[in-house]
């Protein structure tokens, strides 16, 4: 995710270079057909997918186990979706024959809007809202790509394969390794997840699985508490406009030497992050952002 807000970041330094210029009745029409054309992030245009998981192993003289319950309710091919997590967690330890028990109950609930993403804090009762990166990375890049498509690519660019396929709750899944773990996905949908990391084991069936079906507006209702929105959030309509601005300058990022880009990506000094990188972390970020500049245009 910080690499994501990184690129995010210099997409826009490039596009501000270009200067507030105004834009002729034909663009805006153009950006009224983008608007209507949403990213696809599954290949079902609805669902209601039922979810419980485990969670055990050892780690640092710590047994953990665990349980939860999760809900994803999706409409418009994903562009909105409610997730909803409830989940209990014993961590038992014993250091120097002293023991301690300690259990905690963790309730989540966040809903992505058409790249609007809100968070829901029950224990301070607040909402709070932000923009999805990865999904706002993903329709900048892919605008007009196969949802599938973009997926499979971003599994293999992190290393996954496909190594078979197999039925579970009645749908043909594709079971993809990935850091150490496995997904059996369907259409984009994640329906099983069995991965290890650090000696904690954890495993997500889904119970139920329901897809092009009516899913009702009452599913995607949120809390009645107030909704913070994040530093330097961008509404739908203002982040259109640099979305479609950032497609509009992929030839140039793409011809850019490597030098130029890390002067360009250097040039605002008050982004501490991004001065505070190596040349070779520099170097990842700008082979990161050709690979997917590239993938966008199919090479």
């Amino acid at each position: 995710m910080k690499k994501l807000s990184i690129i995010l970041s210099l997409f826009i330094v490039i596009t501000s270079c270009k200067g507030n210029e105004n834009k002729s009745a034909d663009s805006l029409s153009v950006k009224s057909d983008k608007q209507e054309s949403k990213l696809k992030r599954y290949e079902v245009k609805s669902g209601i997918i039922q979810y419980k998981s485990t969670v055990s192993g050892k780690v640092m003289g710590s047994v953990i186990t665990g349980s939860g319950t999760e809900s994803i309710y999706f409409k418009d091919w994903g562009a909105i979706e409610l997730l909803e997590e409830q989940s209990t967690q014993t961590t038992k330890t014993n250091i120097f024959g002293r023991k301690n028990t300690e259990t905690t109950n963790t309730h989540t609930m966040s809903k992505l809007d058409n790249g609007e993403s809100y968070h829901v804090d029950f224990d301070k009762k607040q909402i709070f809202l932000r923009r999805d990166m990865a999904m706002d990375m993903t329709k900048a890049l892919h605008p007009d790509a196969d949802a599938g498509d973009v997926g499979k690519n971003m599994l293999e660019s992190m290393g996954g394969k496909k190594i078979g396929n197999e039925t579970y709750l009645g749908y043909n899944c594709e079971i993809w390794d990935i850091m150490g773990g496995k997904q059996w996905m369907y259409k984009g949908t994640v329906l099983k997840l069995e991965m290890t990391i650090m000696g904690i084991t954890t495993i997500k069936e889904a119970t139920s699985a329901k897809f092009n079906v009516s899913v009702s507006d009452k599913y995607f209702q949120l809390p009645d508490f107030p909704i913070q929105k994040e530093e330097g959030f961008l509404d739908n309509d203002a982040f259109e406009d640099d979305m479609e601005d950032m497609n509009a300058n992929m030839d140039k990022l793409e011809k850019m030497s490597f030098e130029e880009w890390k002067k360009l990506a250097l040039a605002d000094k008050e982004d501490e992050e991004m001065q505070n990188m190596s040349d070779e972390e520099l170097l990842q970020t700008y082979d990161m952002l050709q690979k997917m500049i590239k993938m966008r245009k199919g090479k």
